[in-house]
C-alpha cells in the first residue's frame, strides 16, 4: 500500500525546477525549451515522491507550461488532451471494468486458483506461461493489462492476499513492466515496434521478430527472474483456495462481453487490413459496452469505476512531450547525444556505451515513449553512420534502452492503469527501472550485439 510522505517533500521537485529555470540558457537551447525542461523536472518531481494525487500534479504540469510561458497558451498546454490515445485508454479502461463487472475475471480467478492449488509460486509463474499467448490474441500490453489487474484483484480478493502483499506487488510488477516487453517482440505489437520499425526504415515483420525475438526473450526472462527474488519470501506463502462455484454456462453478460472484447481484438490484428488506428476500435467496443441492450454497463456505472486518473496523467504527459517537441528541447537533448558519441568515435563499443547512458536519460526526460523514440532514434542511426557502425542496429539499441524502463507511471498507460490498484509505489516503480536501466544494457552488450551479427547484422559494417 501507498504511504503517506512528509508534507515538505513537494519543495524538492519545486526547486529543481526553479533552479533550471533561474541558470543561463545553454546555447542551442530556446528559452522556450529551458521552461519546458524546467516543468517536466516538476512534474517527475510531483509524480515520483506522491506528494500531489498523479491526476493533480498532470493537471499542475500543465498550468506551469501556460505560466511560464513554455507554450503559448492554454489551447497547447492542453493538446495532450486531443491526443488519440488518451481515448485510447478509456477504452481500454472501460474493457476492464467490463469483464470485472460481467462475472469473467471472477471466473478466470476461480480458475487460476484452483490451477494453483494454493501455491503462491505458481500464480506467478502460470501468468509469465500466459503472457506470449495473450501477446498473440491481444497484441495491445495495454489492453491486456487493462483485463488482467481486474483477473489477477479478483484472484487476490478470493485467496486472501491483502493489498500490497509481495505476491500481490510481484505480480502487478510483472503487468507494468515484463507485460509490455512481449509485446515489442512482434511488429504489430503495438506503437513502440511500429514507431521504431517505420523509423529505422523497411523492416518486414519476420525481420523485425528475428532482430528483437532474442534480446528481448532475454530481458523477459532476467526482468522476471528479478521480480522473483525481490519478492521471493512471499511465494512461500500459502493462498487459500475457495471452493469453485457450481460450473454453469457463461450467463448473457459475459457472452456479450467476451464477443465485444473478441471483436476488438480482432480489429486490432487485421490493422494491416483496415489500417484503422488502435483508438477507433476502442472507442468502439467502449459504444458497445455502454449500448443498452447490447452493452454490460451503465454510463454511472462507467463514471464511477473508470480510472479517470489514467486520463489526466496520460493526456498531460502528451501535453509534456508535445511541449518538449515544440520548444525545439528534445533536439538540443539529441545534440548532446551527438557530441557525446563524437568524442568516443574511434571505439565502437564506447559509442554503443554513450547511445545507452544517453538514451536512458532522454528517457527519464520524455514521458512518451513515441516521443522518445522519433528523438533518439535519427540520432542514433546517424551517429552510427559517422562511427562506422550499423546503423539499424543503433536504432534498434536505443529501442530497446528505452522501451525497458518505466521510471515513473506516466510513461506508460498500461503502467497507470496498474499504478491505480495501488499495490505498486512510485519509490517502487523507479526502483525497479534503475534496476532494468542495468538489464537492458547487459542485454544490448552481452546478448543482443552478439546475437545480431550472428543473423547477418554485425555492429561494424564490414565487420
Amino acid at each position: 500500500m501507498r504511504r503517506p510522505l512528509p508534507g515538505f517533500l513537494w519543495l524538492v521537485p519545486v526547486l529543481g525546477s526553479l533552479a533550471v529555470l533561474a541558470a543561463p540558457t545553454p546555447d542551442g537551447l530556446s528559452l522556450e525549451g529551458q521552461r519546458v525542461l524546467a516543468v517536466i523536472v516538476l512534474a517527475i518531481g510531483l509524480w515520483g515522491f506522491e506528494t500531489l494525487p498523479p491526476g493533480v500534479t498532470g493537471i499542475v504540469a500543465i498550468m506551469a507550461l501556460v505560466f511560464t510561458r513554455a507554450v503559448p497558451g492554454i489551447r497547447e498546454g492542453l493538446a495532450g488532451f486531443a491526443d488519440p490515445i488518451a481515448y485510447f485508454l478509456i477504452g481500454v479502461l472501460t474493457l476492464g471494468v467490463a469483464v470485472a463487472r460481467s462475472g469473467l475475471a471472477e471466473r478466470v480467478a476461480h480458475l487460476l486458483l484452483a490451477r494453483g492449488r494454493g501455491r503462491a509460486g505458481a500464480l506467478y509463474v502460470h501468468l509469465l506461461l500466459a503472457l506470449p499467448v495473450l501477446t498473440l490474441l491481444l497484441p495491445s500490453a495495454t489492453t491486456r493489462t487493462g483485463i488482467l489487474v481486474h483477473v489477477y484483484d479478483q484472484a487476490f480478493a478470493l485467496g486472501r492476499v491483502p493489498p500490497g502483499a509481495p505476491l500481490a506487488r510481484a505480480i502487478m510488477l510483472v503487468l507494468n513492466s515484463v507485460n509490455r516487453l512481449s509485446s515489442t517482440i512482434l511488429l504489430t505489437g503495438g506503437i513502440t515496434p511500429i514507431v521504431a520499425a517505420g523509423l529505422i526504415g523497411t523492416m518486414s515483420w519476420t525481420r523485425w521478430l528475428v532482430l528483437m525475438s532474442v534480446p528481448y526473450l532475454a530481458l523477459i526472462t532476467l526482468a522476471a527472474a528479478a521480480i522473483y527474488l525481490r519478492f521471493r519470501h512471499g511465494f512461500h506463502a500459502e493462498v487459500q483456495v475457495p471452493a469453485r462455484p457450481e460450473r454453469r454456462p457463461l450467463s448473457g453478460v459475459e457472452w456479450r462481453t467476451a464477443l465485444i472484447t473478441a471483436g476488438a481484438g480482432l480489429l486490432w490484428l487485421t490493422d494491416s487490413v483496415h489500417h484503422w488506428h488502435p483508438t477507433l476500435p476502442a472507442l468502439l467496443a467502449w459504444v458497445c459496452f455502454l449500448m443498452p441492450g447490447l452493452g454490460v454497463l451503465t454510463w454511472r456505472q462507467f463514471e464511477q469505476e473508470v480510472g479517470w486518473t489514467n486520463f489526466f496523467v496520460i493526456a498531460a504527459s502528451l501535453s509534456l512531450a508535445q511541449a518538449l517537441s515544440g520548444s525545439g528541447a528534445s533536439d538540443w537533448l539529441a545534440g548532446g547525444v551527438v557530441g557525446a558519441a563524437h568524442a568516443v568515435g574511434e571505439s565502437p563499443w564506447m559509442v554503443v556505451g554513450v547511445l545507452l547512458a544517453a538514451s536512458s536519460v532522454v528517457r527519464l526526460l520524455i514521458p512518451n515513449i513515441t516521443g522518445f523514440l522519433a528523438t533518439t532514434i535519427p540520432v542514433a542511426m546517424s551517429v552510427g553512420t559517422t562511427a562506422g557502425l550499423n546503423p539499424i542496429l543503433c536504432g534498434l539499441i536505443v529501442t530497446i534502452t528505452g522501451d525497458a524502463v518505466l521510471y515513473y507511471p506516466a510513461q506508460s498507460a498500461s503502467s497507470l492503469v496498474v499504478y491505480e490498484r495501488g499495490h505498486l509505489t512510485a519509490g517502487e516503480i523507479f526502483g525497479f527501472a534503475l534496476l532494468m536501466t542495468a538489464l537492458a544494457a547487459l542485454v544490448v552488450l552481452a546478448v543482443a550485439v552478439p546475437y545480431w551479427a550472428v543473423v547477418g547484422e554485425p555492429l561494424v559494417r564490414g565487420g
